[in-house]
């Protein structure tokens, strides 16, 4: 399933959109669409990523740190 968007783009954008887009072998549509899902990946990364760091703490860190071995590489 799909939906529409009217999207108005200052010429300048569009004229680069459409460089890119007939560059890459595909339509405008599709371009916008993949940059749209990139963008909530990345922002679904940092929530991710938010989350996490939340749950961390710096004595766990320096704990897990203090089990590896004071060795020089090989």
């Amino acid at each position: 399933m799909s939906t529409t968007l009217s999207l108005r783009l200052p010429n300048s954008i569009h004229k680069q959109l459409k460089q890119y887009a007939d560059a890459d072998g595909i339509s405008m549509n599709q371009f916008i669409a993949t940059a749209v899902a990139e963008k909530l990946a990345s922002l679904a990364t940092m929530e991710y990523l938010e989350q996490r760091a939340q749950k961390g703490s710096k004595d766990k860190y320096n704990a897990v740190l203090s089990r590896v071995p004071d060795v020089d590489p090989e």
